[in-house]
This record gives structure tokens, C-alpha cells and sequence, in this order.
């Protein structure tokens, strides 16, 4: 079973950054989107950004100029820069690797702890 680790979550002040990592255990044939959600406590868990296998990326508004994704397909990594944080920001980030049609598989990582404070 394909598992996803993340790392580099952290305690910051607002304005602050901070670098999430995603790497599968194993190979894993041709992810065609690599996800990164986030659950802030007594919510539900939401998209944060998304990139294609063709690099391009997309991003809730909320994290929108803030925040960017990128991946390296050659070993199945994908990363979240995140400048400028926000208290709101706070909760556990999940990378989710996603591949459609033919071989379908979703996996998710356990996630990784961000706290900004005010």
C-alpha cells in the first residue's frame, strides 16, 4: 500500500512561512492530480491548491497569491510554499495524490500540524 508523508509543518507568527512537503513511499504510476487540504478544528476538511500533471495550478481564494504549489513528477513529490501566514491558516495540512480512468487510486497522507499565531 502507497503511503504519502508530509513534513515540514510548524508553529509561526502571522507573516511567517513555511514549506510542506509530500512524498510517496513507492513509485506511483502517473498521478494525474496532487492535492494539498487542509481541516481547521470543528471543520471540514477543504482544497487548499491543486496541481495537474501538466504543472498547472489552482488555488482557493482564500490562500490565493500566498501560497504555491509545485511537484516533481520523476519522484512523486509535491510541495506548498506558504508566505505571508495567517491565523486562519492553522490546521492540519493532507496531501492527497489522485490518478483517474484506467489504474484509479486516491491516496492521503496523515497529515502535518500548521499553527500560526497572532
Amino acid at each position: 500500500q502507497v503511503q504519502l508523508v508530509e513534513s515540514g509543518g510548524g508553529s509561526v507568527q502571522a507573516g511567517g512561512s513555511l514549506r510542506l512537503s509530500c512524498a510517496a513511499s513507492e513509485t506511483v504510476f502517473a498521478v494525474n492530480v496532487m492535492n494539498w487540504f487542509r481541516q481547521a478544528p470543528g471543520k471540514a476538511r477543504e482544497l487548499v491548491a491543486r496541481i495537474s500533471s501538466y504543472g498547472k495550478a489552482n488555488y482557493a481564494d482564500s490562500v490565493e497569491g500566498r501560497f504555491t504549489i509545485s511537484r516533481v513528477n520523476a519522484n512523486n513529490t509535491v510541495f506548498l510554499q506558504m508566505a505571508s501566514l495567517k491565523p486562519e491558516d492553522t490546521g492540519v495540512y493532507y496531501c492527497n495524490f489522485v490518478r483517474y480512468g484506467n489504474r484509479a487510486f486516491d491516496y492521503w497522507g496523515h497529515g502535518t500540524q500548521v499553527t500560526v499565531s497572532s
